[in-house]
């Protein structure tokens, strides 16, 4: 149940990751999304044009390749260029979220990403679950002509998204869901990628192992930061700037972190929004929950603990040698919480 970035021919969708982010400015970084562009397109085509079509349908719908992106810069910290392992790292990432992508859509019924249609509501569930297999499989290809190393780095991770979602589905429709089970699920689930992006970028430049083991750390703390900042975004923002009607994980029966720091506060407000949970929610329940979530202090509490997840990621950046690729990763999880800080003042 990850939203990502929609983007349609005539829709631009607010993100959790800004436009200006630092990372997006790195010199050279349009030219190595291009490279990334280009081997996902390599990456995707069989013998079977009908499964390149299922593959690539999500590929071709654009979205800003944030973990290539990170893959990319962490290559990038010792002041070289990122080769073409650091595409190929960053590739497989990619697949590996977008093979998700496939599947979460299947669990959700959705019918709607990226401004087109979903796989599974165009071709059916079992084509999109095929297809989404293979995604996964071409991303362990792609990992293991890397070496062993990433190779298990990149199936682990996909034990630990797997477990993140788990605990997610698991406590559908909970209000007694607490913070921990929610920090878990979206360490599992999103963090764990971004940690492994980065790694992985730290590995195929040849960089020391204190290097490696920083840029995994800041990545993964960059991951919880988007999340948070995301499931902000899915209850502040408005339907025209989200593309769909807010608080879709509300009527969803996944309650983040805003929505459970309401729960907990022990105001009135929490006893009126636990009483309004535990089912799905039809168009008026959805608005008066959200008047309560935006009314009180669970999105405050949210950006709070966002902003703990920031100082970590910098705490790591400190590690790096000096580059102009080690700024922008630095920067990028604060820029992150700053762009949803306005909601919660």
């Amino acid at each position: 149940m990850r939203r990502s970035i929609r983007q349609g021919p005539n829709l631009t969708v607010v993100s959790a990751v800004p436009a200006t982010s630092p990372l997006f400015s790195l010199s050279s970084m349009d030219a190595d999304r291009e490279r990334v562009e280009a081997a996902m397109q390599a990456a995707v085509i069989t013998t079977d044009p009908h499964l390149t079509e299922l593959a690539s349908h999500l590929l071709v719908a654009g979205g800003k390749r944030l973990r290539p992106v990170m893959t990319l810069a962490a290559a990038r910290v010792g002041g070289g260029e990122a080769g073409d392992d650091a595409v190929q790292g960053g590739v497989a990432c990619e697949l590996v979220h977008l093979g998700s992508l496939y599947h979460d859509d299947v669990m959700d019924d959705s019918t709607l990403r990226r401004g087109v249609e979903t796989v599974n509501a165009k071709w059916g569930n079992l084509q999109a679950i095929l297809a989404g297999d293979f995604l996964l499989a071409r991303a362990s290809e792609i990992a293991a002509s890397l070496g062993t190393e990433v190779a298990a780095l990149l199936a682990r991770t996909i034990g630990w998204l797997c477990e993140g979602q788990i605990e997610e589905l698991r406590h559908t429709y909970d209000p007694g869901r607490d913070e921990e089970s929610y920090l878990r699920s979206i360490q599992g689930k999103t963090a764990a990628l971004y940690g492994t992006a980065a790694r992985i970028g730290g590995i195929v430049a040849g960089c020391e192992r204190h290097v490696i083991e920083a840029l995994t750390e800041l990545g993964a703390n960059y991951g919880m930061v988007f999340q948070i900042v995301d499931d902000i975004l899915d209850l502040t923002a408005t339907e025209e700037q989200l593309g769909k009607p807010a608080g879709h994980d509300l009527v969803e029966g996944v309650y983040t972190l805003p929505v459970i720091r309401t729960l907990a506060s022990g105001l009135p407000a929490a006893t009126e929004l636990a009483a309004m949970l535990g089912k799905p929610l039809g168009d008026d329940e959805r608005m008066a929950t959200l008047d309560i979530v935006r009314r009180n202090e669970g999105i405050e509490g949210a950006v709070s603990t966002a902003r703990r997840y920031v100082e970590a990621a910098e705490r790591a950046g400190a590690d790096l040698p000096a580059s102009e690729s080690t700024d922008a990763l630095r920067e990028s999880a604060r820029a992150l919480v700053d762009s949803v800080s306005a909601t919660a003042t």
